[in-house]
């Protein structure tokens, strides 16, 4: 029987096909450890990125000259109730507090720094609402139409009522709001779903302007359709600074550097990411369990077992060996023998470090 040019190739592709499946189940797994990943001391990275030098100054220089032309537009578009959010490569945080102090000298400007690792939103909005208190009290001295219902303190008041107060409160002037400059809207203390969505109502007040700026390629994944053309309602603008990122670098991690919690779980971290999303889970089980029980010993193999088939991770205790055995070889979990002569499986790290491990798996 005779085989066409097109049958045989396609038996070509059958063949191959079926030989790089048999090769991929028997290939070697990764031998990255957290071991191998080579770090330096944290002072010398940062005393050699603070040496760096900026080049092409004139023409950078020219670039944010061009940017500073739009303050005119920009003051107008928060009048009329956008938001701005700039984005593009290099620091705006000096842009964007020139902007507010040259171009909103008129109204009061509150700064949040979203590069921070925690910020307390509420702090922020009760400080929005004395602001906005104090604006009332001077309009009303000057403008006998003007009441107001709410009384201070603000402190004892409820989220809630304090985004009620900073959107109902009845001024004469259409454009009178106080401006909210928020430094790297998605940084890590401002990242979360619950921060976002304060945010996103605050954003929505009417006497509220917001001015932003994200440097994640992923930010905007943070927000649904409401929160961008309803909430938030962003101006997009592309303003590449090329800045370096002084400030906001210094309360930020560095991943390759050593001798700190968070980089312990940066480290590990980046070891999980090259697993199978079952193992990371298999793996949070067991982070979940330590964290839980502190003065344990460690979590025994069959209760991580139980959980892991209670969840649809696995159907047999061959799986989860295999999964052990993967994170013993990266040095992720190391065995303990309980008092009772029982392994148990322990983390390596502490417990803040582990905590911090998990936020960054999730995501």
């Amino acid at each position: 029987m005779e085989i066409n040019d097109g049958e045989e190739e396609e038996l070509e592709f059958s063949r191959n096909y079926f030989i790089a499946k048999e090769l991929a189940g028997s290939g070697k797994k990764s031998s990255r450890k957290i071991s191998d990943i080579n770090v330096v001391d944290e002072q010398e990275l940062r005393a050699v990125a603070a040496n760096i030098k900026l080049k092409h100054e004139k023409e950078i220089n020219s670039l944010v000259n061009s940017y500073k032309r739009l303050y005119p537009k920009w003051a107008f578009e928060l009048r009329c109730g956008f938001g701005l959010l700039m984005y593009g490569f290099g620091s705006k945080k000096v842009l964007i507090e020139d902007f507010a102090s040259t171009a909103l000298t008129k109204y009061s400007v509150v700064v949040i720094n979203g590069y921070l690792q925690s910020i307390n939103l509420k702090q922020v909005i009760i400080a929005l609402a004395e602001i906005w208190w104090d604006d009332l009290k001077t309009k009303r001295r000057t403008s006998s139409g003007v009441s107001s219902k709410v009384q201070q303190p603000f402190n004892s008041r409820s989220m809630d009522d304090l985004l009620a107060f900073l959107h109902e409160s009845e001024v004469e002037e259409n454009d009178s709001f106080v401006c909210v400059v928020v430094h790297n809207i998605d940084g890590p203390g401002l990242r979360d779903s619950e921060s976002q969505q304060y945010l996103a109502q605050l954003a929505s007040c009417s006497h509220i302007r917001i001015v932003a700026s994200v440097d994640n390629v992923n930010a905007p994944l943070l927000w649904d359709k409401k929160m961008v053309h309803t909430q938030f309602n962003w101006c997009w603008y592309h303003v590449p600074t090329f800045a370096p990122y002084n400030v906001e670098g210094i309360f930020f991690p560095l991943i390759l550097a050593h001798s700190s919690t968070a980089q312990s779980a940066k480290t590990a971290a980046i070891v999980l990411q090259s697993l199978t999303p079952n193992a990371q889970s298999v793996f949070k089980i067991l982070a979940e369990y330590q964290l839980s029980h502190p003065d344990e010993e460690g979590m025994p193999v069959d209760a991580l077992y139980t959980i892991a088939r209670e969840r649809f991770l696995m159907s047999s205790q061959v799986t989860l060996n295999s999964h052990l055995t993967e994170f013993k070889d990266h040095e992720l979990v190391k065995t303990r023998r309980h008092s009772d002569g029982q392994d148990c499986l322990h983390i390596p790290l502490a417990a803040d470090a582990l905590e911090k491990l998990l936020s960054e798996i999730n995501q």
